[in-house]
């Protein structure tokens, strides 16, 4: 049998990217969305996500890239030196914690509070997951299930690439695409059987993989089919960032502009009856009870 969440990142940072998920969800394949604390237009997406009972909501919980939900001296150690804002890149938090300055206790109060500000919103939190996949380190991953665990949230993305969704012959034609794939390879065989251990251990639900980690950026309708195609039995999870490429977008700090469109163009394309009738995919949101217990999501 196969199963797909089908969730949209970023939901709270646009009005433009808030506009997109709802849409892709009544008009296409989107089951999921994981909701910004610190996301400018958080309001907005509360109130919207109110109004849609059949897509769940889960926690994008932000450490990298953006600034926190606490005051800035709480949190000091996931700071950039200097500033009031998170480290940019994924590369300066490895260096970061490489030294020492990522204090577990300040990550699981950052993410406690992103989690509870959801929860005092009337949020039911579905899952979490982090910006730019952050939690897939086992330093970051561990305080990140404490929170999880304070809040009550039972469920997390698991951001392992399935290994076959691109191959290296689709990958060549891209470089953009051609790199991720290579660190998405390297990652998963680096961390992924330790990463399930550690969320087997504190309990919570799973799925099989992700596809769509790799085409982050490169995901448009052809791609997105053929990752269909070439989807393995199970529970996965297709991450995607819809949005409109507008003014507001531009306003923040994003790599993801252009291509946000074409996503959502993309999404828009299948519907959920091609899904189940043409792809023999079944299209679940995002609850706990939809995942799996880690230890067996073992492809």
């Amino acid at each position: 049998m196969k199963c797909l969440i089908v969730n949209a990142d970023d939901f709270g940072l646009t009005q433009g990217v808030n506009r997109a998920i709802v849409a892709c969800h009544e008009r296409g394949i989107v089951s999921s969305t994981t909701l910004m604390a610190t996301g400018k237009c958080f309001d907005e997406a509360v109130t919207l996500a109110s109004s849609l009972p059949g897509m769940s909501v889960g926690c994008h919980v932000v450490l990298v890239d953006g600034e926190p939900l606490l005051p800035a001296n709480e949190v000091r150690s996931l700071l950039a030196p200097g500033t009031q804002r998170f480290y940019h890149t994924i590369t300066e938090v490895l260096q970061a914690v490489a030294r020492g300055r990522f204090d577990p206790k300040e990550v699981e109060a950052e993410a406690r509070a992103q989690m509870a500000k959801l929860r005092d919103s009337g949020i039911a939190i579905s899952h979490f997951d982090a910006h730019k996949h952050t939690h897939m380190f086992p330093s970051i991953l561990r305080p990140l299930l404490r929170a999880a665990d304070a809040n009550n949230v039972r469920a997390v993305r698991n951001p392992f690439e399935a290994p076959r969704s691109v191959t290296v012959r689709e990958a060549m034609g891209n470089r953009t695409l051609f790199v991720r794939k290579a660190e998405t390879t390297v990652l998963r065989a680096a961390l992924r059987r330790r990463w399930l251990s550690e969320v087997r251990l504190a309990g919570l639900a799973t799925t099989d993989g992700s596809l769509g980690v790799a085409a982050t950026g490169t995901l448009n309708a052809p791609r997105l089919r053929k990752m269909l195609e070439k989807m393995p039995p199970g529970v996965w999870e297709l991450v995607c960032h819809p949005g409109y490429n507008d003014r507001d977008l531009a306003s923040v700090r994003t790599k993801l502009r252009e291509s946000r469109e074409v996503e959502m163009a993309a999404l828009q394309s299948i519907t959920r009856d091609e899904l189940r009738d043409h792809y023999e995919i079944e299209l679940l949101p995002f609850r706990w009870n939809s995942a799996r217990p880690a230890a067996s999501a073992n492809i």
